[in-house]
């Protein structure tokens, strides 16, 4: 906790962010205090301390992800080196980013099973650009991939409230008005953000993006 305390997300893009984050939870989970409900006092931890980083999270994702979730923090410290196997947060990272920027990944338990036919794995893989063209739909995850987490929290509001004032945005994220207005600027800059209307009674535009 100490090192995470004193852990700064000034300026980390959103998939390192997630990165740390996953790895942060799963050594929690590690720890292991309880002879039973780990999981449950994980899960209820990291949603309090999601919402001290301005994430709006609830119960009911976890909730219904249950068994994922668990397995996933499994998988996050299991390691079998003779047979090839590592520990790994990719699921988890799977778990966070559908949580936190509204992807949409295949959160099926066999899928972390270390002996998962095979075949299907294929299958699956075989279906990966449709998936791959849902998630398109998802403009944050789309067009804003080396943004900042600071940065990913303001094109979600704006995505669900394209009239969000500087004001009720700072609000939102926990950010003075002058930070919010650095942001908007910023990824105006990159292409990402557009004002329509002028700022009185105008809008903001998710865009594009440049090339990087």
């Amino acid at each position: 906790m100490g090192l995470e305390r004193e852990f700064k997300y000034n300026g980390m893009n959103v998939d390192d962010a997630i990165r740390h984050l996953t790895r942060f939870c799963a050594n929690l989970w590690q720890i292991h205090p309880f002879c039973e409900g780990n999981t449950r006092t994980t899960a209820v931890f990291m949603i309090k301390y999601l919402r001290t980083l301005r994430f709006n999270v609830v119960n009911d994702v976890f909730a219904n992800n249950s068994w994922y979730f668990r397995n996933a923090l499994v998988r996050a410290n299991f390691r079998d080196l003779p047979n090839g196997i590592t520990e790994t947060t990719i699921y988890l990272e799977r778990f966070f980013r559908s949580m936190l920027l509204g992807e949409q990944h295949d959160l099926r338990n066999r899928i972390m099973h270390v002996d998962w036919d095979k075949v299907e794995e294929n299958a699956v893989q075989s279906a990966m650009p449709e998936l791959q063209s849902a998630n398109t739909s998802d403009e944050l995850s789309l067009k804003c991939k080396n943004c900042t987490l600071e940065e990913a929290a303001l094109l979600r509001i704006v995505q669900k409230k394209p009239t969000a004032t500087q004001k009720e945005i700072a609000a939102e994220i926990g950010k003075s008005e002058r930070t919010v207005k650095t942001i908007t600027v910023n990824l105006q800059e990159k292409g990402i953000l557009h004002r329509v209307n002028g700022k009185r009674n105008g809008r903001w535009e998710i865009t594009g993006g440049r090339e990087s």
